[in-house]
């Protein structure tokens, strides 16, 4: 995260010619100290950079130097660009000075460098797994490279029943999801993801990508992630739920609440997914201090039975 932010340091004394560090601070969100510490970091890396005081003050690059970036092998400009991409942890002002250096690169690798920046999302959250360690897959470069330089590809793919099949594809962008790495693309059939590690050939073709217009990977995975949630969690149930517990609601169900109106008692309506009956009385027989289902009636009699078992293996005689 620190080099992204003094490559966006530099470039914003680029483009000013003479900053602050307070005027750094909050362009990047950061504190005025770790401004200047920034700015003394790039000092010392032999980025020729100096500080004036007083009136008027703050730090400029000697005799207006500029970065050559020239040099830069295509490769090494697609990486610069994924770090301004939606996956980068950085800041929207890093993001924003970061993509500015596309003006400053060589006319062949422009293109390649813009579609890094949009070609991968990173999706923390998991689908009801345990913490793993996310391995790299097989060909995630190759298909990676393939959604950079807009090139469709021929696929080879084992589903999650076993069955092989090969298509040729048009890659669209690669998103991370928990520990798991996901391919976005158009086929004949339509729009589909499939799992990366569970590809077993990728062999890039010169045929160009058919790329939507209005493409937007972020917006696409964010459809497809909805989509899926859905699918996992096809029961939804009613509820009252008092308003001090509703912090506690939010933060056990996630965007599996909706919260509706006031009720006359001075409660909130609310609506749960969740996967079956079973699941969601098993969440919130802890929550029963502030929450009462009100339908349907499958799941209040579970609540009732897990209320009368812990009755009976904890009431004290």
């Amino acid at each position: 995260m620190r080099a992204d932010r003094l490559m966006a340091v530099l470039f914003l004394l680029q483009r000013r010619g003479h900053v602050t560090a307070a005027e750094l601070a909050r362009e990047l969100e950061i504190s005025e100290r770790t401004a200047r510490r920034d700015l003394d970091a790039l000092a010392m890396a032999g980025v020729p950079v100096y500080s004036t005081q007083g009136r008027g003050g703050g730090w400029r690059l000697v005799g207006g130097a500029r970065t050559d970036l020239s040099g830069l092998t295509a490769g090494e400009a697609r990486a610069l660009f994924l770090v301004a991409g939606p996956a980068s942890a950085a800041t929207p002002a890093v993001k924003a000075a970061l993509r500015k250096l596309v003006r400053a690169l060589p006319e062949p690798f422009r293109t390649q460098a813009e579609a890094a920046a949009s070609a991968l999302v990173v999706d923390p959250p998991r689908w009801g797994y345990p913490r793993v360690e996310r391995r790299t897959p097989r060909f995630l470069d190759d298909l990676q490279d393939a959604v950079i330089r807009g090139v469709q590809v021929r696929l080879r793919y084992v589903d999650g029943a076993g069955t092989d099949t090969a298509r040729t594809v048009h890659p669209l962008g690669i998103v991370a999801k928990g520990h798991w790495w996901y391919l976005v693309c158009h086929t004949g059939a339509g729009r589909r993801t499939f799992r990366v590690d569970r590809v077993t050939a990728a062999d890039p073709i010169d045929d160009p990508v058919h790329r939507p217009a209005e493409f937007d990977l972020a917006v696409t995975w964010r459809e497809i992630a909805d989509e899926i949630d859905r699918r996992r969690t096809p029961l939804r149930i009613r509820a009252v739920c008092a308003t001090d517990g509703l912090g506690r609601l939010r933060m056990m169900l996630g965007d599996r609440l909706e919260v509706g109106g006031a009720t006359t008692d001075g409660r909130v309506e609310v609506e749960i997914r969740g996967y079956n009956e079973y699941a969601l009385a098993g969440e919130l027989a802890g929550m029963v201090e502030w929450v009462e289902v009100t339908g349907p009636p499958d799941v209040r009699d579970r609540l009732a039975s897990i209320g009368a078992a812990l009755v009976e293996r904890y009431l004290r005689p």
